[in-house]
């Protein structure tokens, strides 16, 4: 496997990170600025920021096709930024909510986005032409604690919620007028918004992390504070699911979770590396870590001289240096986004964290 490309931003926390669709722009969440940067050569230089919230950023998604960024703060609003011959214009968007906003992502056909939050609603935002605005519409019940993460369906219809109530949820957000009615899928026919879809409880009651559903729509993942990763495959509307698969780890809680294909999870979380789930309806496993511990320069032993071994001795009271972990990251990892699919599938994905990098993987 190739080696991962590793780029360190800043010592400093990345809240979330996204990349345009060339990849050729990164947006990154750093206190309360959004930094853009743009790719020269093999590393990452800092080209603009976008200055519009007064409380730490908690969440940064750029639009593939237009190239607008959706940003949101625990300042409680949201930002839609658009590109202009003058720089980055922002858009303020009516959330309505009186808590902080947690997380942003556009909706796969960019019409609408989705920002959760603490006050215990998900807003499905959209455009409204007439008064030149964004507005929203809230998902309330049967939410009852902050919404932590938030993800799509690929028919631009569904849309799954985590919360520290310890649920995962699947809800319809079809507005009608605004959209074509949806196929029938596995998760209902008749999707009026707010309906429903699925309700699921994390086995120890423990916050859900993150939320994903495979290619196919057909399956939902989620990520929870047990160290578990529950797998759900819906039977149809009002009727329990056909599967509901929970792996429970070993590892510390995944923070961040994505479907590689259909058979293929890529998780990673507080134990600072990414590890890949395969399985299916029958069961799902680790497979293992997507890092090789003895890398060079990642925490191998060097070879190290009597005179350096005594100096060690006399400066920390210890021969080794073990702050430095033998992984790829030095911290938390908070966010894994698909960086590059090649046939429906992922073929390389992006991590970054609480220590300030970003890095690029092959699957």
């Amino acid at each position: 496997m190739a080696a991962p490309e590793v780029h360190h931003l800043f010592h400093h926390p990345i809240a979330d990170h996204s990349f345009s669709a060339d990849r050729q722009t990164l947006a990154v969440a750093r206190d309360s600025n959004v930094e853009l940067y743009s790719r020269s050569g093999n590393k990452f230089v800092l080209k603009d920021e976008l200055k519009g919230h007064d409380k730490l950023v908690t969440s940064v998604d750029i639009a593939p096709q237009s190239g607008r960024i959706v940003t949101c703060s625990q300042d409680r609003n949201a930002l839609v930024w658009t590109p202009s011959p003058s720089g980055w214009k922002p858009t303020l968007v009516l959330l309505r909510i009186n808590r902080a906003a947690t997380f942003v992502r556009w909706s796969p056909n960019e019409a609408k986005f989705a920002v959760a939050s603490g006050a215990r609603v998900v807003a499905i935002c959209y455009f409204e032409e007439e008064n030149d605005w964004w507005v929203s519409k809230h998902l309330k019940k049967p939410l009852r604690s902050t919404i932590t993460t938030i993800a799509w369906h690929p028919n631009n219809v569904l849309i799954a919620a985590g919360s520290t109530d310890a649920h995962a949820r699947v809800f319809s957000s079809f507005l009608k007028g605004n959209e074509a009615r949806p196929e029938p899928s596995a998760w209902g026919t008749k999707l009026p918004f707010g309906t429903v879809c699925g309700e699921f409880l994390n086995n120890s009651a423990g916050w859900v992390h993150a939320v994903a559903f495979s290619p196919s729509g057909e399956a939902l993942a989620f990520a929870a504070h047990d160290s578990s990763v529950t797998v759900v495959y819906p039977a149809g509307q009002d009727e329990p699911p056909r599967a509901v698969v929970s792996l429970s780890t070993q590892l510390l809680p995944f923070q961040s979770l994505i479907w590689t294909k259909e058979t293929e999870i890529v998780a990673a979380g507080y134990d600072c590396e990414a590890y890949r789930l395969q399985g299916g309806e029958q069961g799902w496993q680790i497979v293992g870590s997507m890092e090789s511990k003895g890398r060079p320069g990642m925490g191998a032993v060097r070879e190290e001289s009597a005179l350096n071994m005594f100096k060690q001795m006399d400066l920390k009271g210890k021969t080794k240096d073990d702050t430095q972990l033998k992984t790829v990251h030095q911290n938390t990892i908070s966010t894994i986004r698909a960086y590059e699919e090649r046939g429906g599938n992922v073929s390389k994905f992006s991590t970054s964290g609480v220590d300030g990098r970003l890095v690029v993987w092959n699957v």
